[in-house]
């Protein structure tokens, strides 16, 4: 559900977004405003995901309603006034509607804020999937894991070791590979798991990874071999 509020200073502007909003299952018109401020107000201590905003207004305009916001959430700008529409544009707004509105260039805002918000949630998705996060202590360690280089059980530990630093954890292969893409780390030893993409050379039952020889199990040998098509 995208929860939005409209602001207006034409309450019958707010009437036709209310009643196109109760057509869109897709969203929750939870309040309207004829004054800005009120909004402003509003926004402080309630969230939302979509702004329907009047452009031209006495006291604060739509512009410099957008400027005042602390959050920025999805914006549709409407007006009665075509020429705003490249402002409007500038200020990364979704949409733009030019009054008297229509349900079905309504609804067509409403298609392209559902389309950026799948889009921003795709790129979260993938930016998060590009780290781990290990505990040391009472702290959680962000690690790009494309830098892992390779990664050294000791004991009850397992040391990190990426490009830029060296990190010790206490937890297990297992919980830890559950963290990292299949595709990319590999268990070589009992001690040892490596990122292939940094493999530099494979010599005898050795992985030389930068300046670091690496043992390779004989159990694990030939599954790595076979996955590099080396086998």
């Amino acid at each position: 559900m995208i929860l939005c509020i409209a602001v207006d200073d034409e309450p019958k502007a707010l009437d036709v977004l209310s009643i196109h909003a109760a057509k869109a299952p897709e969203i929750d018109l939870v309040r309207t405003f004829t004054n800005p401020k009120d909004a402003l107000a509003f926004l402080k201590d309630n969230f939302v995901d979509l702004i329907f905003l009047d452009i031209n207004m006495p006291g604060i305009s739509g512009l410099q309603f957008v400027e005042k916001l602390q959050s920025k959430p999805y914006i549709i700008f409407t007006t009665a006034y075509s020429e705003y529409a490249i402002d409007s544009y500038n200020f990364e707004a979704v949409d733009y509607l030019l009054k008297p509105i229509e349900f079905d260039r309504f609804y067509k805002a409403i298609n392209k804020v559902k389309k950026q918000i799948q889009l921003n949630s795709l790129q979260q998705d993938s930016l998060l999937s590009k780290f781990i996060f290990v505990k040391d202590g009472y702290k959680q360690i962000k690690i790009c894991i494309e830098d892992i280089l390779y990664i050294q059980s000791e004991g009850n530990y397992l040391n990190i070791v990426s490009n830029n630093e060296k990190v010790l954890v206490r937890m297990t292969f297992q919980s830890l590979m559950e963290k990292l893409p299949a595709n990319l780390f590999f268990r070589v030893h009992l001690s040892y798991v490596v990122n292939f993409s940094h493999i530099q050379k494979i010599e005898d039952n050795h992985i030389f990874i930068q300046d670091t020889k690496i043992p390779m199990g004989t159990k694990y040998r030939e599954k790595l071999l076979n996955f590099l098509n080396l086998g």
